[in-house]
């Protein structure tokens, strides 16, 4: 009896050439992106609670990957690191608008 060595045949080779060059998709939703575009562009008043318990009221100016900047009436704005923010939620109750 003669053994015979089996090789991967030409489409599995090119299949495993083909599949080290593709990209791997993306994970990033943009979710984050587009509320924040969506609060600014409405200038819709916002609570921020910061991990610390404090609570911020203002609207969202600009953000970046890791800042916002939430201005506020009648005290100094500021920029928040977005490690710092608990939750961001709408405020309803605002006389701001």
């Amino acid at each position: 009896m003669t053994r015979k060595l089996i090789s991967p045949s030409l489409d599995e080779k090119r299949f495993k050439e083909r599949g080290d060059k593709r990209k791997r998709p993306s994970y990033e939703t943009h979710a984050e992106n587009y509320y924040y575009l969506k609060q600014m562009s409405s200038k819709r008043p916002m609570i921020i609670a910061l991990v610390d318990g404090e609570i911020i009221r203002g609207r969202i100016e600009w953000y970046d990957r890791d800042v916002i900047k939430v201005n506020r009436i009648g005290e100094p704005n500021l920029v928040i690191f977005k490690h710092a923010i608990k939750y961001i939620l709408k405020d309803e109750t605002s006389e701001l608008r």
